[in-house]
């Protein structure tokens, strides 16, 4: 078949006659930067889906490890959904490959939805059930075994923080509380993959630190979590490493300060808070080679911005340590993830690609 003669071409098919190859880096970063405890839970090479003549995923290759936070940063249209339900064997692609747990899910779409933990962006219960009666039932249609389920229960819904509306009416939650018993929901199964798609829409600020802070928790309990979203203050706040989505391709993945390095090669501004007098500051900033311009932030009286035409952070904290002016705060502009993302976001969109979908 064309999916398996795809899969061979890609280097994921798996014999279980013999031990599994080594993973191949992924893409544009370093083997260095993979620790060995966090081993790929999803490998995706050159995955591509059309429609006709519309390309909605182009050629993406994509790791997402154990014990992370992975943001798959685009907006609405960029691509997103296509790739999830391709993950979870609900859409074939086109071409290339995916490995879920070294699952195919193309083949394997059952088994890959028996261990992965799915929520959509717009989660769904019986309203006239409680909180706990739904978990109940997706245990059952899991197949999990009940007095397993019974012994879970409690915890999955205080980690929720559910436990007082545990056997109210789903119809009486707030959608902030139908998505933290989303989230107890996907960990009914003790899934080590859990994939959210668009997962604090329409949350309200305290539900959404909520359910920040659930899903930082699981990664950090060893879970392998990939977070679709177009929210660049959420990604920021939990995720490893990002990617950024760009009509169907991916066009940037990393850590943010790699990729702010990345785009941080030419001429840069640099904040800075030192000790006072900021006439000093500035002066002793003037003297560093590279500096073309310092002035006073007009934002906060406290702070110096430094124009240089190269980085220049290591020199001027060098420098102004030696004056006597030890930097209090020192950071590059631009390494915020919403100026990273519409630079990356700009160049993305110059480059031609035959179209994108949700």
């Amino acid at each position: 078949m064309a999916d398996a003669e795809q899969a061979v071409d890609h280097g994921l098919t798996s014999n279980p006659e013999r031990e599994p190859e080594p993973l191949a880096p992924e893409p544009g970063v370093p083997a260095a930067e993979k620790p060995e405890r966090a081993p790929a839970a999803i490998r995706i090479r050159g995955l591509t889906k059309r429609y006709g003549d519309f390309t909605a995923v182009d050629g993406l290759d994509l790791n997402v490890r154990h014990g992370e936070v992975y943001g798959l940063l685009g907006p609405n249209g960029a691509g997103k959904t296509t790739t999830i339900l391709m993950l979870l064997g609900l859409s074939e692609p086109t071409a290339g490959a995916a490995r879920v747990l070294d699952m195919d899910p193309a083949r394997n779409p059952v088994e890959v939805k028996r261990r992965v933990g799915y929520l959509p962006d717009n989660v769904g219960f019986y309203g006239g059930m409680t909180g706990r009666q739904n978990l109940r039932y997706t245990a059952r249609l899991n197949r999990v075994d009940p007095k397993v389920v019974e012994d879970r229960l409690d915890g999955l819904l205080a980690r929720g923080g559910l436990t007082d509306a545990a056997d109210k009416a789903v119809d009486k939650y707030s959608r902030g509380m139908k998505q933290r018993l989303g989230l107890a929901d996907v960990l009914v199964k003790d899934p080590s993959i859990i994939i959210l798609d668009e997962p604090t829409t329409a949350i309200d600020p305290a539900g959404v630190e909520e359910v920040l802070a659930l899903i930082r928790e699981l990664a950090d309990d060893g879970a392998a979590i990939l977070l679709a979203s177009h929210l660049l203050h959420q990604v920021q706040q939990v995720c490893d490493r990002v990617g950024i989505f760009v009509t169907g391709r991916l066009v940037a993945s990393g850590r943010m300060d790699k990729l702010a390095g990345e785009l941080g090669t030419g001429p840069t501004s640099i904040e800075v808070a030192a000790p006072p007098p900021l006439d000093a500051v500035m002066e002793t900033a003037r003297r560093v080679s590279g500096v073309t311009h310092v002035r006073r932030d007009e934002r906060d009286a406290r702070m110096v911005v430094i124009d240089a035409d190269h980085d220049v952070r290591a020199d001027v904290a060098r420098a102004l340590v030696e004056a006597g002016l030890p930097p209090s705060h020192l950071r590059r502009r631009g390494d915020e993830l919403d100026e990273i993302y519409r630079r990356y976001f700009a160049a993305g969109e110059e480059t031609p690609a035959a179209g994108a979908a949700a």
